[in-house]
């Protein structure tokens, strides 16, 4: 592809660059996450108020129509900018339509994954049995961000029990989470954070309105949303992240003189590298947005790029600052270090992201 910017690109950047730099986005220091949420609506508001979030969505609904190049831009000056993400990225990423159309400013999250199906998301047992006017479901979710939050849940559930496939018979729906049969319980992290949280659901009432797509078919609409979470906003977002992590690791190295040590220049050699793999693999992604086609199985490939260069590089800054990720030497690259393990769980475990390569891309024998 041609990496040349044109006109328009480069003045939508510019504009968005302009806006931050008019705009206070470095946060204070929280008490805890409800403080930060309530700083994170009000961050967003300051956004959506200037149509800079969902700007990929048409003008229409709120958005700037930004075609794919303006929008891995816009994540890249975001992330550049070092200002907080977005608290509703559900909303945003997954939702934003619906978001963006009624003009809300209430928090989504994602009823995907359960105790007994998480990698195997095709076995989900929460059940949706048709009533009268919708459906009522029961079941079990886990693994849900900002849960607690959240006013809207995108939930899978099992609408045919006898499916030929497990992949059959899911639906997905709008649950309320403030509806009285929906139980959230908080996990707490080993960062000590509780971002994620356990979500019973008993006899949820889901109005027919509330499906997404027709009955059964779930699992195309779970298959889109994963490889849009895999492979556009996110990689674009934590390359330019992870550039500017790997720029003060240099930085911190050569001050405290560990830049010296074999050990510490190889781990930051190879940082390197796997974050300039993830950059080729971002531009192959944009070719391929920019010439209208949908992201599909290669995002796995990012995605497994993606864990392996920032758990590398959180261990890479273990050796420049401390090898006890408990020490106070340490700082805050001891919670990224802790945080980079959950890396090949989140968006999809990296042996899932195998078994897609290998069968849909290299079409090797289950």
């Amino acid at each position: 592809m041609d990496l040349a910017l044109n006109e328009e690109d480069e003045a939508f950047a510019a504009s968005f660059r302009d806006w931050l730099a008019g705009h206070e986005h470095r946060p204070p220091a929280f008490v805890d996450l409800a403080d930060e949420v309530a700083w994170g609506r009000r961050w967003q508001a300051d956004l959506a108020a200037d149509r800079w979030v969902g700007v990929h969505w048409p003008e229409a609904y709120g958005g700037r129509s930004a075609t794919p190049v303006q929008v891995a831009l816009y994540q890249s000056e975001y992330a550049r900018s070092q200002a907080p993400q977005p608290v509703n990225r559900v909303g945003i990423n997954l939702v934003g339509p619906t978001l963006l159309a009624h003009g809300t400013d209430e928090i989504w999250c994602q009823l995907f994954s359960e105790p007994d199906a998480g990698s195997d998301l095709a076995s989900l047992s929460t059940k949706a049995v048709p009533v009268d006017g919708g459906y009522e479901v029961t079941g079990r979710k886990v693994w849900t961000s900002y849960a607690q939050f959240a006013t809207w849940g995108l939930c899978l559930a099992r609408t045919e029990q006898d499916a030929a496939r497990p992949q059959q018979g899911i639906t997905a729906m709008i649950v309320d989470m403030a509806d009285p049969g929906v139980d959230v319980r908080p996990l707490v992290q080993m960062t000590g954070d509780a971002e994620f949280n356990e979500v019973f659901l008993t006899d949820v009432f889901v109005p027919s309105e509330h499906r997404i797509g027709s009955e059964g078919q779930g699992w195309t609409v779970a298959g889109s949303t994963l490889a849009h979470e895999r492979g556009t906003n996110f990689p674009f977002k934590e390359q330019v992240v992870h550039e500017t992590y790997l720029s003060r690791l240099f930085e911190e190295a050569r001050s405290n003189g560990s830049l010296d040590d074999p050990m510490v220049a190889d781990a930051l050699a190879r940082a390197y590298i796997e974050l300039g793999v993830l950059r080729l693999h971002n531009l192959r992604t944009l070719t391929r947005l920019g010439r209208g086609e949908e992201p599909g199985p290669e995002s796995s490939w990012i995605k497994l790029t993606w864990t392996s260069m920032t758990q590398g590089m959180a261990e890479a800054a273990l050796l420049v600052t401390g090898r006890d990720p408990g020490s106070s030497t340490s700082g805050p690259w001891a919670r990224q270090w802790l945080w980079s393990k959950a890396a090949s769980i989140a968006g999809g475990t990296s042996q899932v992201q195998r078994d897609i390569i290998a069968g849909r891309i290299l079409g090797l024998p289950r």
